[in-house]
């Protein structure tokens, strides 16, 4: 079996596993939001407010007992990756770095996700202080593919993408989601009708109209 790799989406060099994972650990959960009913007996049925991303955790082993080996460098790429990637930075829109995990046939062929946190524990020296053993443990987060931000040309209601809110999100979190700009949460709200920005329930369905429109609104 080929060796696991971790490959940058924007052609930086890879990192190859030396000695592929033992365990992957993959989770998701779902969002179900129940309607306050103060009138009611009995609790409201709940409704469904989305799913999350995978989220992947695995522990990789280095060993550079035998031979020189890149063990620090290694490490210190993982690291890095958790920053925001220059050129995101430099737009003022701090992105993380998309990641391919790409290993043979298995469940998680050719997952994309980014690094959302790294634990490095060394735990064999040389005798002037080179570290020569070590474990990382790492977590990822699936990067969804996003449909086409784009409306009908038609222009009518019909047809348009929705978004249904969840519990934690806002209209600024949504506009950002959908356009890369917080600011078009006016756009939003006026598209919906919404008098009240920061009480938008859980459940609610939101029209999301294109981005010239929300920024014609705001």
């Amino acid at each position: 079996m080929g060796k696991a790799k971790l490959i940058p989406d924007d052609g930086s060099p890879p990192l190859a596993c030396r000695f592929n994972p033992k365990e992957l650990s993959v989770s998701r959960s779902a969002t179900w939001n129940r309607p306050t009913n103060k009138g009611a007996k009995k609790s409201t049925k709940p409704e469904f407010g989305g799913v999350q991303p995978r989220s992947v955790t695995m522990e990789l082993f280095f060993d550079d007992w035998e031979g020189e080996g890149s063990l620090v460098a290694d490490i210190n790429t993982l690291l890095g990756w958790l920053e925001p990637t220059d050129p995101s930075i430099s737009k003022q829109k701090p992105q993380p770095r998309a990641l391919q995990f790409h290993w043979g046939m298995g469940p998680l062929a050719d997952f994309k996700g980014y690094l959302k946190s790294v634990s490095a524990k060394y735990t064999m020296f040389k005798p002037d202080g080179t570290p020569v053993r070590a474990t990382a443990n790492i977590t990822m987060e699936e990067i969804p593919a996003d449909p086409a931000k784009q409306n009908p040309t038609s222009g009518g209601i019909v047809g348009r993408r929705t978004h249904v809110v969840a519990a934690g999100d806002s209209l600024h979190s949504v506009a950002f989601r959908e356009y890369d700009d917080p600011g078009l949460w006016r756009g939003l709200a006026v598209a919906n009708g919404i008098d009240d920005p920061l009480r938008v329930a859980p459940g609610t369905r939101l029209m999301i109209p294109t981005a010239d429109e929300a920024a014609a609104l705001s």
